[in-house]
């Protein structure tokens, strides 16, 4: 008598995702059971602990934890505000305008009286019924607003030192920094924008033509995610001559050092390095783990930041696979979606039919192909 087959988690999945295409079908669970060669009560068990779900459950659960996020975050901030306001009424946290903005809140957004409000902020009801002096046409720093409101209305770009030296050494106004400090906070005026700076990373080649298998290998992540809402990161790899996909990673996260380690594994399987790597300047290319872990035996190559038509090769590559692949499935486990993704791959490397390759697929090209790298004048690749 034969033993008990075992099915891995991936081949559990695989049939689970079998039996729901049956199950659209029309068959009923024991035809199911018995095309997939197991008991109906396994198919069961499977379902239960895999969470094996047609797409409508998929879409109905993922929209039910997406609600019960949003109602928990709502909860959280409710109950933040209320401490908040617990802590602004033991003392003077906020000064008498900050006060009024925040009884007017509470007033407009949360429909509480005005009694009722300016005692949660401890703000008494004369003061917040006063008109503050600068809202009056007795303020007397009226003129100066007047001028700061032109000045940052001329110069955009500028700040509050710049409209302060403007004051002092071209029309000289006697004025503290300070003050016109505070005047330029309170008017609401351009405050420093933070422009960061992109890193780049530095290739240690120049551009190479993929004329032959092996030349250049391309590298891109992309991003999806499971029902829960939690993130899911692939990374891709192929061969621009053969358009062979050479790498599979399907995490949560991706390190730099998690990078390196596939790649190694990938040089393994698929005879050795290639002459280059071409890629963006994500942050796990451009670390200095990746390039140590390359050093002198493989070249790196750097697209310009913003250009990724420089890696076209890749970018088509994951495009189809957005399309035909993520897009078209809705992941309950990172187990299915690294199953489905590695199932694609698979395919396109031994099924899918290019063009440009003369219709064969990536697989059949690369086992015919017989053309060799030409080094170009002047490049140190060879």
């Amino acid at each position: 008598m034969a033993g008990r087959k075992r099915n891995s988690a991936e081949d559990i999945v695989r049939k689970l995702r079998r039996a729901d295409e049956l199950t659209a079908a029309g068959k009923t669970q024991e035809e199911i059971a018995g095309e997939l060669e197991v008991s109906a009560a396994t198919l069961y068990n499977w379902r239960r602990q895999y969470g094996g779900m047609d797409t409508d459950a998929a879409k109905e659960l993922k929209e039910l934890r997406e609600q019960n996020s949003r109602l928990k975050r709502l909860l959280a901030d409710a109950e933040l505000e209320k401490d908040a306001l617990r802590e602004v009424a033991r003392g003077k946290f906020l000064d008498p305008a900050a006060k009024r903005r925040a009884v007017d809140m509470l007033v407009t957004t949360m429909r509480l009286s005005k009694r009722l409000a300016c005692r949660a902020v401890g703000l008494p009801r004369s003061t917040y019924a006063r008109i503050p002096i600068a809202q009056t046409p007795a303020d007397p720093d009226a003129g100066l607003r007047a001028t700061l409101r032109t000045y940052a209305r001329e110069h955009p770009l500028h700040g509050f030192r710049r409209a302060w030296a403007h004051l002092r050494h071209d029309q000289g106004v006697p004025v503290n920094k300070k003050k016109v400090h505070r005047l330029w906070k309170e008017e609401g005026l351009q405050v420093r924008i933070y422009h960061p700076r992109k890193r780049a990373g530095v290739s240690s080649t120049p551009q190479v033509e993929a004329d032959a298998p092996k030349v250049v290998w391309a590298l891109d992540f992309q991003f999806d995610s499971t029902v829960d809402g939690r993130a899911i990161k692939i990374c891709s790899m192929i061969d621009e001559h053969t358009r062979l996909s050479l790498m599979n990673i399907v995490e949560r996260s991706i390190t730099a050092q998690r990078l390196t380690e596939e790649l190694d594994k990938a040089f393994a399987l698929w005879g050795g390095p290639p002459l280059v790597l071409r890629m963006d300047n994500g942050p796990e290319f451009i670390s200095h783990v990746l390039q140590q872990f390359c050093g002198d035996r493989i070249g790196i190559c750097y697209i310009p930041p913003g250009t990724p038509w420089n890696n076209g090769h890749i970018e088509s590559f994951n495009n189809r696979l957005r399309k035909e692949c993520l897009n078209r499935n809705h992941w309950t486990s990172l187990l299915e979606a690294r199953v489905v993704i590695d199932d694609f791959k698979d395919d396109h490397n031994h099924r899918h039919r290019h063009s440009s390759l003369g219709y064969l697929t990536p697989s059949e090209y690369a086992a015919r192909c017989t053309h060799t790298h030409q080094p170009v004048d002047g490049c140190e690749i060879d």
